[in-house]
């Protein structure tokens, strides 16, 4: 347990700093109600749990695969931020697409939910730095990556993904509480203001992939 405890810690940890996944996480929560920032987060928390047992495992053939081609994943997940934010930037604003003022009740298609997951899922993955963090952290928790036997390092990587998806539980969860104090015309300014911010990230990301091919 107190393995299990100290991998809920790390996937807390490395969950909390808000970057582009928090911002998109706050954004479809307010627009999209809490089970699509929900869905969201817990594509994120999907990733982490796949970088940890990566990093856990000692799967170092694949870490380096990965890494070695970080300039090319760091581009493609760029580019699907500039995506994002763009499309949340121009998605269509008539009052018929907002949700109800009154209920903010969102009713969310199970598809639509699959794809919040799997787009955050897929952005969480391309960056396979996030391997290089878990096994700092675990050397730092006294965690060890290569110790034998798959109990200790399994109880490890379900405790990161039950820290990350709390993360993701108590943000949506706030933006959601959110969201019922704001008016439509609010909504649609937040939703802006969020996409330009996305745009931001997808672009410094990009940015930071072609610097160090340079």
């Amino acid at each position: 347990m107190g393995i299990f405890v100290r991998g809920m810690i790390l996937g807390f940890s490395i969950a909390a700093p808000v970057g582009p996944i928090g911002v998109l996480c706050i954004r479809r929560t307010l627009s999209g109600g809490r089970r699509m920032g929900l869905a969201s987060g817990l594509g994120a928390a999907t990733a982490d749990l796949v970088y940890g047992a990566i990093a856990a495992f000692g799967l170092a053939l694949i870490a380096s695969a990965m890494t070695a081609q970080q300039m090319w994943l760091q581009l493609i997940g760029g580019a699907f931020l500039c995506y994002l934010g763009v499309r949340a930037m121009i998605e269509p604003r008539h009052p018929s697409s907002e949700v109800s003022s009154s209920t903010r009740v969102g009713r969310v298609s199970p598809r639509g939910l699959a794809g919040a997951y799997a787009s955050t899922f897929f952005l969480a993955l391309t960056n396979p730095m996030t391997i290089l963090s878990f096994v700092a952290v675990y050397s730092s928790l006294g965690l060890s990556v290569t110790e034998p036997g798959l109990l200790a390092p399994a109880l490890m990587v379900v405790g990161v993904f039950v820290g990350s998806a709390l993360w993701w539980l108590i943000l949506s969860a706030a933006a959601s509480l959110l969201r019922t104090k704001l008016t439509a015309p609010s909504l649609r300014w937040i939703n802006r203001g969020s996409g330009v911010v996305i745009l931001l990230f997808g672009l410094f990301t990009i940015r930071a992939a072609i610097s160090g091919w340079r």
